[in-house]
């Protein structure tokens, strides 16, 4: 079996390092912030080109949080994908304010600048937008900020899947979450730099708005007892804060390693003449994509999947049910053939197993299983509908 994702080789390499600092918390008992939380947020800041970082509970709240600081309220609308986690445009609505969704870029899975354009021409009371960095790819961050500029709006990145990533900004290169007004990550145990629970960091230039965000995370509060603003409780654990300190310093080779894994699978693709049934994603030179994610495209997505399983292949679909589809979001009024483009990816998306610790072997093997599933012409598969690339 070759799971989508396994993460017990990577923990058994630094468990002596990991349970060292965790011993160090025990023998403190500062479980909650704390200075090994602020060593943290200051490495981070450090690693992404950041001016502030600020730890809290998760990247769930890392949204909300941001939108809180900007004072996002209801009848606020902001324009965000639609083809992402279901966090990302709750914490709009959490605030009272009206999701506007967008359609991607068909090659990115990342929101559409045009689209986006057309957007904020249609759209009155837009307070910001809250483009999302996809399986680690960078969103065009050029486009997007010029728009914002130019309409007057806020900028909020939700970089979850892209710790690391870096992304082309007015002629050089910053990393994803450093352009827009903040920049959002999660901490979540599979992401690239992921702890052993939940956790999330917000990162932004603006002296204001970090120290606002520092009070809201601490129900308001800029100092003991006293409250001066609605905030909430989303503290950092001082215990997630040591594990995340000691993966932080991986993460560059992580990411490298995720780009090499990314070109040898299309290389692999390639050589077993799959390249025109598969879709493999592009591996862009300048690690504007860290792969979080492997994705690829193909025709009759579900039947194939199930013939991985079946053949032990591990493999997860993101996003199967884009958000304007929920249920949750159909008042919104954004029915079935809105955004074709994500409607289309969400039918054909597949991410296959990718870690930095996975060899060459396990990633011939699954290449192997498209080819048995196409040459067995199995339902869904090869030459008849499944391994069949639709543009």
């Amino acid at each position: 079996m070759i799971k989508q994702l396994d993460l017990s080789e990577q923990y058994s390499r630094l468990n002596p390092e990991i349970l060292d600092r965790i011993r160090q918390v025990f023998e403190t008992q500062h479980f909650v912030m704390g200075n090994h939380v602020a060593e943290f947020e200051a490495a981070c800041a450090d690693y992404l080109g950041a001016k502030h970082a600020i730890a809290v509970a998760s990247g769930s709240d890392s949204l909300l949080l941001a939108l809180m600081a900007l004072g996002i309220r209801p009848g606020d609308k902001v324009i965000t994908s639609s083809f992402t986690f279901f966090a990302t445009a709750s914490a709009i609505t959490r605030l009272g304010g009206i999701p506007v969704f967008v359609d991607i870029d068909p090659l990115t899975f990342n929101m559409s600048v045009a689209a986006l354009e057309q957007a904020l021409k249609k759209h009155r009371s837009v307070r910001a937008v809250l483009p999302v960095h996809l399986y680690g790819r960078s969103a065009d961050m050029e486009g997007i900020m010029k728009l914002a500029r130019k309409y007057g709006v806020r900028v909020v990145e939700d970089a979850a899947q892209a710790f690391g990533a870096r992304t082309r900004f007015r002629g050089t290169y910053r990393k994803a979450g450093t352009t827009g007004d903040m920049g959002c990550f999660s901490f979540y145990p599979t992401k690239n730099l992921g702890g052993a629970g939940d956790g999330g960091m917000i990162v932004t230039d603006n002296g204001r708005l970090a120290a606002l965000l520092r009070t809201l995370r601490v129900h308001g509060s800029p100092k003991r007892y006293l409250h001066t603003h609605l905030g909430i409780n989303s503290r950092l654990d001082a215990l997630q804060a040591v594990v995340l300190s000691v993966k932080l310093g991986h993460i560059e080779q992580w990411n490298h390693t995720r780009m090499e894994l990314a070109k040898r699978y299309n290389e692999l693709f390639a050589g077993a003449g799959l390249s025109t049934a598969v879709t493999c994603p592009d591996v862009p030179e300048d690690m504007t994509h860290i792969f979080h994610q492997y994705t690829v495209r193909l025709k009759n997505r579900d039947s194939v999947r199930q013939s991985l399983q079946e053949a032990g292949i591990g493999s997860e679909v993101y996003y199967p049910l884009p958000l304007h589809l929920q249920p949750v979001f159909r008042y919104l009024g954004q029915g079935r053939g809105s955004l074709r483009e994500t409607e289309l990816a969400a039918k054909q998306v597949l991410s296959l197993p990718l870690y930095p610790e996975m060899t060459v072997d396990q990633q011939v093997q699954v290449v192997e299983a498209f080819g048995r599933i196409r040459s067995a012409g199995a339902p869904g598969a090869g030459a008849g509908p499944g391994l069949r690339h639709t543009p």
